[in-house]
């Protein structure tokens, strides 16, 4: 005897309407409204970004890009290590430099000559006074206080608003 004889003959599929939905659904519309209302609030309530600051007047372009990216720069506050920023400063300053007085070879000068020759193009900025410009960037747990931060931030931005 074939034990395929003895099976129930297979009940024909009942259609299922597909209207109303399930109560599942019913929700995941509901999350899906209350989502899209919350998108839509979120993008009237995120604070516009500010519009590019045009260039100040009487500044070359070269100047006003490098005070964008001195303002870009991030600080080392809170007793972060100071060595990259210095780099990073003394890269724009010698870059600029470069493009500025192109016959003075001023890439090629490190020390207090480098701070000299940035003094005698802007003495207002009083770059002298910051040794550690040039020397903190070799020191492996270089740290600068938030008032000494601020202070060469200024300093390096007078010298670019400044040099002759």
């Amino acid at each position: 005897m074939n034990p395929l004889d003895e099976l129930q003959p297979l009940l024909a599929p009942q259609a299922i309407g597909s209207w109303p939905p399930a109560p599942g659904w019913w929700l995941l519309l509901g999350a899906l409204v209350i989502l899209s209302w919350g998108l839509w609030r979120l993008r009237h309530w995120r604070p516009r970004r500010p519009a590019p600051a045009a260039p100040e007047p009487g500044l070359d372009p070269a100047r006003s890009e490098a005070l964008a990216e001195l303002a870009r720069l991030p600080r080392p506050y809170d007793g972060a290590p100071a060595g990259a920023w210095l780099q990073q400063l003394n890269a724009l300053l010698k870059r600029l430099c470069r493009s500025h007085y192109p016959g003075a070879h001023s890439h090629t000068l490190n020390g207090r000559q480098w701070l000299a020759f940035l003094d005698n193009r802007c003495p207002a900025a009083g770059l002298t006074r910051w040794m550690v410009l040039v020397e903190g960037a070799y020191k492996p747990e270089c740290k600068l206080d938030d008032k000494a931060i601020a202070g060469l931030s200024q300093a390096v931005e007078t010298w670019i608003r400044k040099h002759v």
